[in-house]
C-alpha cells in the first residue's frame, strides 16, 4: 500500500515480502552502528521483526516505517517514516538508507515528505527526530528538513545518549 510519493521516491508499507531487504539492510556496518543491532539475521527473524515492529505500528498508530524505493525502477533504497516510542512524548521520524544511495538527497526528499504528511494529514503536532551523537550525515540531512539539535537524551533502556531535533523554530 502507497502512502506517500515525492518526485523521485515512493513510500509504501512493508510487507513480508521485503523480509530479505531488511535482512540486509538491518545488517549494514552503519546500520549497526548508529541505530542498532536489531538482532536480523535470518528471513524469519525479518519477517518477526516486520511483524512485532512497523506492522504493529500501522495497526496501532496509523503510521511507521515504510519501505522507500525509487519511482522509476521499483528498487528497495531504505526506509523511512514515523514511529512512536514509549521513551519520547512526540512522534519522531526515522530513516536508514543503504549506502549506494547516500549522497543523492534520497533521505532529505523522503524525511521532509514524512514531515508533512504527519503534520498535514495524520495532525501531529509536533515530530522530532534522534540521532546518535555521531551520526553526522543523519543530522546534516534533519537540519536540511528544518529541524534544529535540541539536547541530548537518555533513551531509558540503552547505554548512550541520543541527540533530540525538534522544529526549528526560525523555519
Amino acid at each position: 500500500m502507497r502512502v506517500l510519493e515525492t518526485d523521485r521516491l515512493v513510500l509504501r508499507r512493508l510487507t513480508f515480502d521485503d523480509a530479505a531487504f531488511i535482512v540486509d539492510l538491518l545488517n549494514q556496518p552503519s546500520f549497526l552502528q548508529h541505530i542498532g543491532d536489531r538482532g536480523v539475521r535470518t528471513l524469519d527473524d525479518a519477517r518477526a521483526y516486520l511483524e512485532n515492529g512497523p506492522m504493529a505500528s500501522y495497526e496501532a498508530n496509523g503510521f511507521g516505517l515504510w519501505l522507500t524505493e525509487l519511482k522509476a525502477t521499483d528498487v528497495p533504497i531504505g526506509m523511512c517514516g514515523l514511529l512512536k516510542r514509549d521513551t519520547l512524548a512526540h512522534a519522531d521520524v526515522g530513516f536508514a538508507f543503504l549506502p549506494a544511495f547516500w549522497g543523492q538527497g534520497y533521505a532529505a526528499e523522503s524525511a521532509a515528505a514524512v514531515l508533512a504528511y504527519g503534520r498535514t494529514t495524520l495532525g501531529l503536532g509536533r515530530i522530532v527526530a534522534i540521532t546518535s551523537p555521531g551520526n553526522a550525515g543523519s543530522m546534516r540531512v534533519l537540519e536540511k528538513i528544518g529541524m534544529k539539535f535540541e539536547r541530548m537524551i537518555g533513551m531509558g533502556g540503552e547505554d548512550r545518549d541520543v541527540r533530540l531535533f525538534g522544529p526549528d523554530p526560525l523555519r
